[in-house]
């Protein structure tokens, strides 16, 4: 006895009713299907099925034995396709949302790179600030910028974000540059309306902790436009490296309280929970990781 085909076979009998349509599916005939699932039961010691001239139904036994032997096909079958799948040229639509700032800075370049490699995937990227829903809303995969909350997605870490306190040279000239957290107190702080406590931020040094409320007189929910006003002079910004670090290698932006760090988030690709992650999701995520990586460009010391 084939014991994968009777299993098959054993699966197929139940989920259609029939012996014939069982056979007819796999292609064998009735007689060898009846004698296959006759031999199972003689390998397990038990009855699976209950035969009358009408119907079949499942025994206690084949009830449990059904449900794990299903299981155990969608397993193979899913594992067959994935070996298949690593073979083939990934291809298709991919869905993209992606956060507005990060993704004019540093995915442009990445997705003709990405698209290069990859020509037979059709990209379509959303930029976004706001947590989009990736079920409701229909996209693959997203990539995300924060402290990630227990969720029903996946998630891989792309690359780490580092946060910076910042303002301009003319700013800390005409208004004083603060020497402890508490001092921000004074300061105009250019607060980003997305961040999950906008106006709050926890500032550590060799196990001294300080959370500080701020405010101030500009609320905007876009980076860019935050680390424009304070190359302007408005006031005091914190800003993702990624978005900051060539105005900080000009000069146009310098540390506030550089002895105090303020905890890292990091940049993550997120997609729904499944069993099997398409090829041209699992690519792309693959190529940011690459791309990226644990040491991002906009993280290196600068030649």
């Amino acid at each position: 006895m084939d014991k994968l085909q009777a299993m098959q076979l054993f699966v197929r009998v139940v989920d259609t009713g029939s012996y014939t349509a069982a056979a007819d599916q796999m292609e064998i005939s009735r007689a060898l299907a009846s004698k296959l699932v006759q031999s199972l039961e003689e390998l397990l010691g038990v009855r699976l099925l209950h035969r009358t001239t009408r119907k079949l139904s499942l025994t206690e036994a084949g009830q449990r034995y059904y449900q794990r032997v299903s299981e155990i096909l969608g397993n193979l079958n899913e594992a067959e396709a994935l070996a298949s799948e690593l073979q083939a040229e990934p291809r298709g639509r991919l869905r993209v949302s992606a956060p507005m700032s990060f993704a004019i800075h540093h995915l442009g370049s990445a997705v003709a790179e990405f698209q290069q490699r990859h020509p037979r995937i059709e990209l379509e990227l959303t930029l976004n600030d706001r947590q989009v829903d990736l079920v409701d809303e229909g996209f693959d995969m997203a990539v995300r910028i924060a402290r990630l909350a227990d969720s029903s997605l996946v998630a891989r870490r792309i690359a780490p974000c580092r946060l910076l306190l910042l303002a301009s040279p003319a700013y800390l000239a005409r208004v004083g540059a603060p020497q402890h957290p508490q001092d921000l107190a004074a300061h105009n702080y250019l607060s980003y309306t997305l961040a999950a406590r906008r106006d709050e931020i926890v500032l550590v040094n060799e196990g001294e902790r300080h959370t500080v409320n701020l405010g101030g007189s500009l609320r905007v929910n876009n980076g860019d436009v935050i680390a424009s006003a304070a190359v302007a002079g408005l006031g005091i910004c914190l800003s993702p490296s990624f978005l900051i670090w060539q105005r900080v290698r000009r000069g146009e932006l310098v540390p506030v309280l550089p002895q105090w760090q303020i905890p890292d988030i990091g940049v993550y690709a997120v997609h729904p929970a499944g069993r099997t992650l398409p090829a041209k999701t699992r690519s792309f995520i693959d190529f940011l990781v690459e791309r990226f990586g644990p040491e991002p460009y906009w993280d290196r010391p600068q030649d």
